[in-house]
């Protein structure tokens, strides 16, 4: 990683500008050119630098307020393939694979379920169940109660 590609990662650790051409302006901010700023974004993300390069949505601006996080009891050879399927359900915004630590939690898979309200996230998290079938071995519900900012590693003197 080049001094160009810890500018990049500053002027974008916050966000990519709202502009129709975001790349244009990071290129503007750092001194270079749009095409080398997206090929050194992509190059970084191959490489493992930046994780993803995506939209991340506030839920509860666009009305869904109702958002619960599901944990599920599933087979741990089928955690892939159930993970799979409920990741691909439009409701669901991310699934993923965690640690059990019985006898206090015996959940492996986790998937935030967003709706307008708790009874939408409820009768989404039924569909899972249905989905899931035998693979569900038992499952609940954490509803949100506050929102809590999202961010990764911040390098210094970047857009916060």
């Amino acid at each position: 990683m080049d001094e160009l590609d810890r500018a990049i990662i500053q002027a974008t650790q916050a966000g990519l500008p709202l502009t129709p051409r975001p790349y244009a302006a990071v290129a503007e901010q750092v001194g270079s050119d749009e095409a080398t700023v997206m090929a050194r974004m992509q190059a970084m993300r191959e490489e493992g630098i930046i994780r993803r390069i995506g939209a991340v949505p506030n839920h509860y601006v666009l009305g869904f307020r109702g958002n619960g996080m599901s944990v599920w009891d599933v087979p741990d050879e089928r955690i892939r393939a159930c993970g799979e399927m409920v990741g691909g359900l439009d409701f669901v915004s991310h699934a993923y694979h965690r640690p059990r630590h019985p006898p206090l939690w015996n959940y492996n898979l986790f998937a935030m379920v967003h709706g307008r309200d708790r009874e939408e996230v409820l009768e989404k998290v039924e569909r899972i169940a249905e989905l899931l079938g035998d693979d569900d071995r038992g499952h609940e519900v954490l509803f949100s109660t506050r929102i809590l900012k999202k961010t990764g590693l911040r390098l210094p003197g970047g857009n916060s």
